[in-house]
């Protein structure tokens, strides 16, 4: 857990949405949590007593509620100050100025603010068995939701039609949202590597470009795959063959102990050997979970070393404006000796 010894902090006031969710198992829109050594204190307001007390219950977590019917801020500070909790670590990357000086100013003479970086994300990063459920289970959404969808995408139909059928199969089969706004882009619009679906109909002799992902009991996942309809060329079929590749080659980097720009630079080689290194112009993954973009980035300037029980997602692409784009994504779960490709779905160009 939190050394809270080597951080030289008596408690940790934690504000970010998901890293509550984490501690605590509350899902609420208005929570904070008081972490130190021995206890778990989570302040809320009325509106959510009910429901925290029944969440954190859920989740088999050992939490204290708070009930404030003040803002959250001064109900910790003058909780801190009864407790005489004296060395008090924020969020740094979470924290915005005004709130700092706010809680600054309640506490008196003898008590110090200090920021902390991302040691909950640090924790988050490797996931527990009930975790890992609930990523393959909205894995398993997300790739049936697309299996479905892909059976109806015709000429004619716009990518904003294709995004909405997406999102509502998810929906029914049981995901409370999208991971993120789902990406569908025809044509050469498929070289934005996150193109917002617009009225533009699929046409023939065009690639389609589909990333989505399903939010399920808190839980993310991810996937791209590429479509054409009609018969794909020469080139359209040597570019996403390297694409493919890349992402294949990365796959088989994974395995604990590796480091993420290992990863990401397996993907660099396939796609520098092809000519394509130039146009691909993010990084190779990144860590999911409570959040669809998580620690680790895997990445070429990342140092992480995976660890087994990480999931990240495997995605290298290429993109030529004017011509059009591909990207292959999975999410991959790191384990002692390799890795497992959760995505079910087939990796082929699917051709309509």
């Amino acid at each position: 857990m939190i050394d809270f010894k080597s951080l030289k902090i008596d408690a940790l006031l934690v504000s970010s949405p998901p890293n509550v969710r984490y501690l605590t198992g509350y899902t609420g829109s208005n929570g904070m949590a008081l972490l130190t050594q021995d206890t778990l204190t989570l302040f809320t307001d009325p509106r959510y007593d009910i429901r925290a007390r029944e969440e954190i219950m859920q989740a088999k977590m050992t939490a204290q509620v708070k009930v404030a019917t003040k803002p959250l801020w001064e109900a910790a500070a003058q909780y801190i100050q009864r407790k005489r909790l004296k060395r008090i670590g924020f969020e740094q990357n979470h924290v915005t100025y005004a709130v700092y000086k706010t809680i600054d100013e309640k506490l008196s003479i003898g008590y110090s603010l200090k920021p902390v970086a991302a040691v909950v994300e640090e924790l988050r990063m490797v996931k527990t068995g009930d975790e890992m459920r609930r990523i393959r289970r909205a894995v398993g959404t997300n790739s049936k939701a697309f299996e479905a969808a892909a059976k109806r995408i015709k000429t004619g139909v716009s990518e904003a039609d294709i995004a909405a059928d997406l999102d509502f199969r998810m929906r029914k089969l049981g995901a409370e949202a999208s991971a993120f706004p789902t990406i569908v882009a025809s044509g050469p619009r498929t070289a934005l590597v996150h193109a917002s679906p617009t009225g533009q109909t699929v046409k023939p002799n065009e690639l389609l470009l589909i990333d989505v992902g399903a939010a399920q009991d808190g839980y993310m996942s991810d996937m791209t795959r590429m479509l054409f309809l009609g018969k794909p060329d020469s080139k359209i079929l040597a570019m996403y063959q390297a694409v493919l590749e890349a992402q294949l080659a990365a796959i088989d980097a994974v395995r604990e102990g590796a480091g993420t720009w290992q990863v990401d630079r397996a993907a660099r080689q396939v796609l520098k050997s092809t000519g394509l290194d130039k146009q691909f112009v993010h990084s190779t993954g990144h860590g999911l979970g409570l959040e669809i973009h998580e620690a680790p980035r895997i990445g070429k300037k990342d140092k992480t070393r995976l660890q087994a029980g990480m999931v990240i997602t495997i995605e290298p692409g290429a993109y030529i404006e004017g011509f059009g784009g591909m990207r292959v994504e999975d999410t991959v779960l790191v384990t002692k000796n390799g890795c497992e490709v959760l995505t079910p779905t087939s990796k082929e160009l699917m051709v309509l």
